[in-house]
C-alpha cells in the first residue's frame, strides 16, 4: 500500500498538481483504506500550523521583499566590486560575492538569480564575458540563497523535523560561505584561461563610498544572525525585527517604498506565505501517515541490508537526495522526505542539524540542474539564452559545488561548529 501511495504522490506532483493537494490526497486515501477517523485530517492540519515558530516564514518573506523593493541590488553589487573586483574575472567574482550578501536578505535562490541576473548578466557581457558563462555563474552562485540565513528552506526543515530553527540558521552560514568560496576559486582559474578582465584595486575613498551607500544591506543579516546567535531574539522575533528594519530602510532611508507598492508587497507575501503554510499543514498529515505505516523503519532496514558502513549509507542518502533534486522543488522534496530520512540519518549517527544542511544543500543544487531547475529557466529568460546552451555552460560549475557538498557531508564540524559553539 505504501508503495502505491508513493507512486501516486510522485505521479500527482509530476502531473502538475500542487504539492499540498498531492500530500493531502494520498494521506486521505491511506486513512480511508485503514478505516481511520477522517477528523484526524482537520486536527493534524490545524496542529501543523498552530506554532509561534511558523510566524518566521511570513516575516522572512516580507523582510526580503521589503529590501528588494528598496533597491538594494545595485548597492550590493557596488560593494562586491570593491571587495573582489581586482581578482581575475572581477565582475564574475563580484557576482558570487553579491549572491552571498543577497542571500542574507532574501533567503531565496530564485530571487537571487532574478535580481542580480537582470543587472549583472548584461554588465558582464558588456565587459567581454561570454553570455552563457555570465548566466551560468549567476545561477550557480545563487544556490547559497537558501543556505545562508535567513533561509525559508531551513525553517521548513526545522518545522517538519522538529529541530531548533536557531541552530539550523546558524549552521547554514559556514557551508554557504564554503560553496561561495569554491565558486570563487573555480572562477579565478577559468577567468585566467579565458583572459576575462579584472578591475583596478579599489582605493580607500571608493571602498568607503561603496560601503557607506550599501552598509544598510548588511545590517539585515546581522540583525537575524546576531540576534539568534546572541540569544537576544528567537528566530521568529529576529524575523520580525528584520521586517521593521526593512520598513524603515525602504520608507525613510532609500524612499523607494510607497504606500501603493507596500500593499502590493503585502499581497504577494501573503499569497506566498499562505501557500507555504498550507503545504506544511498537509505535510503534517503525511508525516503522521508515514510514522503510522512505519516507513522510516522499513527504509532503515533496507539500507542496512545494502551496507552497515555509516560512510556508505551517508553517501547513499546524498546520492538519493541529489537524484530527487533533479525532479522536485526543494520545498516539496523536504516535506515529503524529511519524515522518512531524518530517522534514518539519526540511526546511522548523523546529527539532525547537520543532516538538515545536507538535505537543503543537495536539494537546492537541483535548482541549477535540468529538468526542473527553476534558476536555469529564470536566467535563460533574463539572458535570452537557449536553455540547452545555458545547461552546457553550467556543467563544469557542478564540480566545485559537488566538492563543497562532499566536504559538508563528511566533515560535520563545517555545519556544527557554530551551533556547538553558541548553543
Amino acid at each position: 500500500m505504501i508503495l502505491w501511495i508513493f507512486l501516486g504522490l510522485i505521479t500527482l506532483i509530476l502531473l502538475g498538481m500542487p504539492a499540498s493537494f498531492s500530500l493531502g490526497i494520498v494521506s486521505l486515501v491511506y486513512l480511508s483504506i485503514n478505516g481511520i477517523n477522517l477528523s484526524m485530517i482537520a486536527q493534524s492540519m490545524s496542529r501543523g500550523v498552530n506554532s509561534f515558530t511558523m510566524l518566521a516564514i511570513p516575516f522572512f518573506f516580507l523582510a526580503g521583499e521589503l529590501m528588494n523593493t528598496s533597491g538594494v541590488t545595485k548597492r550590493i553589487i557596488a560593494m562586491s566590486k570593491v571587495m573582489v573586483g581586482h581578482l581575475k574575472g572581477g565582475l564574475a567574482q563580484a557576482n558570487i560575492v553579491a549572491s552571498i550578501i543577497f542571500a542574507g536578505i532574501s533567503g531565496s535562490a530564485t530571487a537571487d538569480t532574478a535580481a542580480l541576473g537582470s543587472v549583472l548578466i548584461p554588465a558582464m557581457e558588456k565587459e567581454g564575458y561570454d553570455k552563457d558563462f555570465a548566466a551560468a555563474i549567476t545561477v550557480a552562485s545563487s544556490i547559497v540563497g537558501p543556505i545562508i540565513p535567513p533561509s525559508i528552506t531551513l525553517v521548513i526543515y526545522g518545522i517538519v523535523a522538529q529541530q531548533p530553527i536557531g541552530k539550523l540558521l546558524v549552521a547554514g552560514l559556514i557551508p554557504g560561505l564554503l560553496v561561495g568560496l569554491s565558486l570563487i576559486i573555480y572562477t579565478y582559474f577559468y577567468a585566467k584561461k579565458k583572459d576575462y578582465p579584472s578591475h583596478p584595486r579599489a582605493t580607500f575613498p571608493e571602498v568607503k563610498t561603496a560601503f557607506s551607500k550599501g552598509i544598510s544591506a548588511l545590517v539585515m543579516p546581522l540583525i537575524i544572525i546576531g540576534g539568534v546567535m546572541s540569544g537576544i531574539f528567537t528566530p521568529t522575533e529576529s524575523a520580525a525585527m528584520a521586517v521593521l528594519y526593512g520598513f524603515i530602510v525602504g520608507f525613510f532611508l532609500y524612499k523607494n517604498i510607497t504606500i501603493h507598492n507596500f500593499f502590493g508587497t503585502l499581497k504577494s507575501v501573503g499569497l506566498a506565505s499562505v501557500n507555504t503554510l498550507f503545504i506544511l499543514s498537509t505535510a503534517t498529515i503525511f508525516s503522521w501517515v508515514m510514522t503510522m505505516a512505519r516507513v522510516p523503519d522499513y527504509v532503515v532496514d533496507l539500507m542496512f541490508e545494502i551496507s552497515t558502513n555509516n560512510i556508505v549509507l551517508t553517501g547513499l542518502l546524498v546520492v538519493v537526495l541529489l537524484i530527487v533534486g533533479l525532479f522536485m522543488l526543494p520545498s516539496q522534496a523536504l516535506i515529503v522526505l524529511t519524515p522518512i530520512f531524518v530517522p534514518v540519518a539519526i540511526k546511522i549517527g548523523i546529527d539532525p542539524i547537520h543532516f538538515g544542511i545536507i538535505m537543503v544543500l543537495t536539494l537546492v543544487f537541483g535548482g541549477c540542474t535540468p529538468p526542473v531547475g527553476m534558476m536555469l529557466y529564470v536566467a535563460s529568460d533574463i539572458s535570452d539564452l537557449p536553455f540547452a546552451k545555458l545547461v552546457k555552460a553550467i556543467l563544469p560549475m557542478y564540480i566545485p559545488i559537488v566538492i563543497a557538498i562532499i566536504l559538508v557531508t563528511f566533515f560535520p564540524q563545517i555545519s556544527l561548529f557554530l551551533p556547538n559553539l553558541l548553543f
